[in-house]
């Protein structure tokens, strides 16, 4: 037995309040609502973060994404839909299993994500991506 919360939801040795299942993702309401439709899509097979998924996985879940998301809004009629998802602790992960939210807004719903943006030149945004592109 695994101590991974999402892995034992997944084998269905926890309930959950299930949206969506395939091959590759589970798909189910997330137990601390923040409104009515938070939705989590998670990976099915084990991978802790979206450093771990392979190509497979991580298209099946934006595919799942998507089609929760066009479900929730024709269920709640948000006025708008956050997509929210952590990879490790400095970044507020707390289940480690791969997951995203899916988090239908509305205004004034004290849901808060802000970040101090430092806005450096487009020389060493050009010196940032270089480095990137020389790991893909």
């Amino acid at each position: 037995m695994t101590s991974c919360v999402f892995c034992r939801i997944v084998s269905k040795e926890i309930p959950a309040a299930l949206v969506f299942e395939d091959e590759h993702t589970i798909a189910f309401m997330d137990a601390g609502q923040v409104n009515p439709g938070h939705v989590l899509v998670a990976a099915k097979g084990h991978a802790e973060s979206l450093y771990e998924l392979n190509d497979a996985q991580a298209g099946a879940l934006l595919q799942t994404a998507a089609r929760v998301a066009r479900a929730i809004r024709a269920t709640f009629n948000p006025p708008g839909l956050s997509v929210y998802q952590a990879n490790g602790k400095a970044a507020w992960q707390t289940v480690l299993h791969y997951h995203m939210h899916l988090l239908p807004r509305h205004d004034n719903d004290g849901m808060m994500l802000t970040w101090p943006a430092k806005n450096p030149p487009r020389e060493k945004l050009g010196e940032y991506a270089e480095l990137i592109r020389k790991k893909l």
